[in-house]
């Protein structure tokens, strides 16, 4: 079955082999996950669409989401600003009307806030649609959409790239609809941007590697907290099992990406992003499970089975390469189950949710003994 992957532009070779087996509008269902919001209603249109690209998907995303946000109103906030004014308004800048000399045209230079909708928050959203429509890869019907939406935002200061301080922003009641829409841009600033040779900016046509797990990640423990809430699904820290008064000043930290608990019985799910999900061993001419994380996650389960019953197991999950072998094991080490499986994001969605659903059945066994 033919459909478009992420594939092309820049990037180091690990992340093409990896995001030459997704789905376009396999990454879309990661972002409803990731990110809860997608799942409401204004986005139904988008979950119906076709994708060529990651451009036009992001785009989709942002023409039904600021379509939104433009029917309920787009968010003023109070911006400082400094001129010369006939007028009093605010506070008075003496030394500065003195230095401009301002006086003698009669007028002073006043300091004061204006109640306005070039706030940071849509100077970021007019700056990123910005970027798709002059940068991306977008298909002529959305640039129409975009061009049509900016018309909102004339009154909105467009920034460049360096300047978008997305974790700065704070959220409340009146602009709480805004952080998801900041998180896509966010993505897009973060993942796609690149900067050429001569200064400019131009749009790479896949995530970066560091984007695409973090997403990963994110989208699959909120799988988990959404469709099995009952297993208490968290990213939970993990206590080394040393003895008590031991010094513990210079251990690392254990945190799972995903922790799933049913009864007695606790499954760590440790995420990986790789362009390799197995080892070349030039020397026997073989091919091995990559050590480091096989020890990661070995560490994580017999530290967390602190009474060594056994009901502690841990799953290494892959996302799919283009590699011949990937893995696909279950062992028993040191009485836990230890499983290397790989999430195939190639497939239909109902394939994708089928092969997550599988990993927690392990759960739902009874307790042997």
């Amino acid at each position: 079955m033919n459909h478009p992957r992420l594939s092309g532009g820049l990037g180091n070779c690990e992340a093409r082999s990896v995001a030459d087996n997704i789905k376009v509008k396999n990454i879309y269902y990661m972002l409803s996950y990731a990110y809860q919001t997608l799942r409401e209603t204004g986005f139904d249109g988008v979950g119906a669409e076709d994708f060529d690209n990651m451009h036009d998907l992001f785009a989709a995303i942002l023409i039904h989401g600021v379509g939104h946000q433009i029917k309920r109103g787009l968010y003023r906030d109070y911006a400082p600003l400094e001129e010369p004014l006939a007028g009093l308004r605010g506070k008075i800048r003496l030394a500065e009307s003195v230095r401009r000399q301002t006086p003698i045209r009669r007028k002073l230079v006043c300091a004061y806030d204006e109640f306005s909708v070039d706030s940071a928050h849509n100077q970021i959203l007019k700056s990123t649609m910005m970027l798709l429509l002059l940068k991306g890869d977008v298909k002529p019907e959305n640039k129409k959409r975009l061009r049509k939406l900016l018309s909102y935002f004339s009154g909105v200061t467009e920034i460049r790239p360096a300047l978008i301080h997305a974790d700065a922003l704070k959220y409340h009641r009146n602009n709480a609809a805004y952080r998801m829409l900041i998180n896509i841009c966010r993505l897009i600033q973060k993942g796609l941007l690149l900067t050429t040779e001569t200064g400019g900016h131009r749009l790479a046509k896949w995530l970066g590697d560091e984007q695409m797990h973090r997403l990963y990640e994110k989208f699959v423990l909120a799988y988990y907290q959404k469709e099995h809430p009952s297993y208490a699904p968290r990213a939970a820290h993990i206590e080394w099992d040393i003895a008590d008064g031991a010094n513990r000043e210079f251990l690392p930290a254990m945190k799972s990406d995903i922790t799933l608990t049913r009864g007695d019985r606790v499954l760590i799910i440790d995420t990986k992003w790789h362009g390799r999900t197995m080892w070349t061993n030039r020397q026997y001419d073989n091919l091995t499970f990559i050590s480091s994380h096989l020890y990661q996650i070995f560490a994580y389960v017999k530290n967390k089975d602190r009474g060594g019953k056994g009901n502690v197991a841990g799953i290494l999950l892959y996302a799919k390469t283009g590699e011949a072998m990937t893995p696909n094991s279950d062992f028993i080490m040191g009485g836990n189950r230890i499983s290397l499986k790989t999430l195939d994001l190639d497939r239909d969605w109902s394939e994708i949710a089928s092969q997550l659903e599988a990993l927690c059945s392990w759960l739902e066994l009874e307790q042997a003994g």
